[in-house]
């Protein structure tokens, strides 16, 4: 098991270079730059920028070099903890995204959480009383949840509020908590305007978990394993909890590197609506305006999440079913 673990730590490595070249051409991809930008918008406006602090800038940051001379700079600028400078923001892209990104990871890994703990015993009860009442009312609300868009839920539960308790929902703290330190009243205030978008993102995540974890587990539940487990004499939800279940548990296990990634780029329409302070607004905003290092940190942090997330889901597999390990060991 420890060869497994540090055969996939190297990969991991391995592939955050390889992501971390493809997120700086991808940046690079639209023609010109945010600087070139910037100096003919103040052009348009009859303003002027000083030529010595334009020619620095190019200098510092090596625009107009080659591809590999601009990827060099930023990528030991960010292993030295410098993740360039938001030429939009005219701050620090590490002051930029640290609160949006743990907002992010916040909001985002609670809906993760919560989507579990639904979808696990609604999708095992479908499975197990398969066609019952019980069965058909998780299929109906799965449908109605990955039919409703997440922004126009969002939309709902906006106008709800205001109808049933007089207030708007938005943004994820009071003005008075904004940038207060953490403690017990700013956790209330947050979960108090948290609940809702935790509550839209994970409503489609769980209808779809529900039908996976329905479909894998009805296959499972056939086999003659399950039929052997029976007649030895175990108890039903043994037989069920034991075997069946964490077999039909591997697709869902082996996607969680892909789920935070995921929830921050599909939320970046609920986050506008909501006026939530979440790294996908911005992430848009910078991808509009050629910021690059804005943009590039971005991409870099959630490709880097992506990566560690699928080792953690590759080690969690090969906990739950040893049959998976690498090399069959």
């Amino acid at each position: 098991m420890i060869g497994f673990i540090i055969r996939r730590l190297i990969a991991m490595l391995l592939t955050l270079v390889a992501v971390s070249i493809v997120a700086f051409a991808i940046i690079q991809l639209p023609p010109g730059d945010y600087l070139t930008s910037y100096i003919a918008q103040l052009a348009s406006t009859g303003d002027q920028v000083d030529p010595r602090v334009i020619e620095n800038l190019r200098r510092q940051y090596g625009l107009g070099e080659p591809f590999y001379v601009q990827y060099w700079k930023w990528i030991t600028g960010i292993v030295q903890g410098d993740f360039g400078h938001s030429f939009e923001w005219k701050r620090p892209v590490w002051e930029l995204i640290w609160g949006r990104l743990g907002n992010s990871v916040l909001v985002e890994g609670m809906a993760v959480v919560v989507m579990w703990l639904i979808a696990l015993p609604i999708g095992i009860y479908a499975a197990v009383r398969k066609y019952s009442l019980g069965d058909y009312l998780a299929t109906v609300a799965g449908f109605i949840g990955l039919a409703i868009p997440n922004f126009f839920f969002a939309l709902i539960l906006m106008y709800l509020a205001y109808i049933w308790f007089g207030t708007t929902m938005g943004g994820l703290f009071s003005p008075e908590f904004e940038n207060a330190r953490w403690s017990l009243p700013r956790i209330w205030d947050f979960l108090s305007h948290a609940w809702a978008p935790i509550l839209v993102l994970a409503t489609a995540g769980t209808a779809e978990l529900i039908r996976i974890l329905r479909a894998n587990l009805l296959d499972e539940l056939k086999k003659p394993y399950v039929v052997t487990a029976r007649a030895k004499g175990l108890p039903e939800w043994k037989v069920i909890l034991k075997y069946p279940v964490r077999l039909a548990l591997n697709p869902l296990v082996s996607t969680i590197g892909w789920l935070l990634p995921a929830l921050v780029s599909g939320s970046v329409i609920v986050s506008v609506v909501l006026n939530l302070p979440t790294a996908g607004p911005m992430l848009l905003r910078s991808l509009t305006t050629q910021d690059m290092y804005l943009a590039g940190a971005i991409i870099l942090l959630l490709s880097v999440l992506t990566v560690v997330g699928t080792v953690i889901s590759d080690i969690l597999l090969a906990l739950i079913d040893p049959r998976i390990r690498y090399g069959g060991k």
